[in-house]
């Protein structure tokens, strides 16, 4: 397994798209093709770069016109996924480069490109490639994906939804969606009540995406859609985990966890002092006169960071329905070094938070 993403593009695959590209374009030349993808600045490139890399050198060593590449890549991806079978799902991220290849040649040709993304958003993605066409076609792109909620392939409805998503990771930002969301709320209405958790999952990104500019758009929308059926109460408990991680009463209320009044936290233990490098373990007790009822339970940690200053990180803990009126929590969060988190020596906070309110904090000393 490659360790990192950007090294999905082996020559293996390099190889194997070759040999698949000579089938359809025999005039195909895979010793000068294979040494371009390569050169000398391939060590350099990060995934994205890669993918790009690759779709552009694809269209060099295929000089026809656009349609005709396509025509040859169509029958390249279809023949790709029918030799892998039951495989063919584990070369869907590598496969982006078809769908690349379209946003790189294909801006300028709306119809052949829209028929292209079809096909290869079969068991990969466009994602990022029908931004493009939004940006440059958006009346007909909206229509076109308006359509797609309409398939009976869950990979087209979910390009609808997952391919409109304001803010969508590795991807530009949709700046105008992030300003006023209608026009994406229209497909997600579309795919309101789909069955396929591949298409709830990224309505329920989207739903995330916009909550983080529109809070009250999505309380408004999930308060409407939970409580109509299972899937909707699956797409509504994750396209407000944001508004929940902080705290939101509004949406707390809508799945049943109301402020507690009277639940006392109770023979809380947890070291004073903590090493970087180790775990820092806590425990207490829940207590109540009554049942403690239906809880979220979570917890945050005040991170130290330079110049006096601080982060304040929320984790989950469990959410249930309590039938006792005292329940033990233990919990274990590492503090071991990794890439995407830098930690400071100081005194830090770490708050026990119950149906988003805080009930507890107690500082310890995170030491080098």
């Amino acid at each position: 397994m490659p360790k990192f993403l950007k090294n999905l593009y082996t020559k293996e695959y390099i190889n194997s798209l070759a040999l698949n590209i000579l089938i359809f374009y025999p005039s195909f030349n895979i010793n000068s093709f294979t040494n371009q993808i390569f050169n000398s600045s391939w060590k350099n490139l990060e995934l994205k770069q890669r993918m790009r890399h690759i779709s552009t050198i694809i269209g060099i060593f295929i000089p026809l016109s656009y349609k005709k590449q396509i025509s040859i890549l169509i029958n390249v991806y279809k023949y790709n996924q029918k030799t892998l079978g039951n495989r063919k799902d584990k070369l869907g991220l590598e496969n982006l480069i078809y769908s690349d290849f379209v946003q790189v040649y294909g801006l300028d040709d709306f119809i052949t490109s829209m028929f292209a993304i079809e096909y290869f958003t079969i068991n990969s993605s466009a994602e990022f490639a029908i931004r493009e066409f939004i940006l440059k076609y958006e009346d007909k792109t909206i229509a076109q994906m308006k359509i797609w909620t309409k398939s009976q392939n869950e990979h087209l409805r979910r390009l609808a939804s997952e391919g409109c998503r304001p803010r969508l990771p590795w991807a530009n930002s949709l700046v105008k969606y992030i300003k006023d969301p209608s026009i994406v709320l229209e497909i997600l209405e579309l795919l309101q009540n789909d069955t396929s958790l591949y298409v709830k999952k990224s309505v329920a990104n989207n739903l995330n995406d916009i909550s983080k500019d529109h809070p009250n758009i999505v309380i408004n929308i999930a308060k409407k859609w939970y409580g109509q059926n299972e899937d909707k109460n699956w797409i509504i408990k994750h396209a407000t985990r944001t508004l929940l991680k902080q705290g939101n009463l509004e949406v707390l209320q809508i799945f049943g966890y109301i402020p507690k009044q009277n639940i006392k936290i109770i023979d809380f233990n947890m070291n004073s002092y903590v090493k970087i490098g180790t775990n820092i373990e806590f425990s207490f007790n829940l207590k109540s006169k009554y049942i403690l009822g239906k809880l979220r339970i979570e917890y945050s940690i005040d991170f130290v960071r330079l110049n006096n200053k601080s982060n304040n990180k929320v984790f989950f803990i469990t959410q249930k329905e309590f039938t006792t009126n005292i329940h033990k929590i233990n919990k274990k969060h590492s503090f071991k070094l990794i890439n995407t988190r830098k930690y400071y020596n100081g005194i830090h906070n770490i708050n026990i938070i119950i149906n988003g309110i805080i009930v507890h904090k107690q500082k310890f000393n995170l030491i080098g």
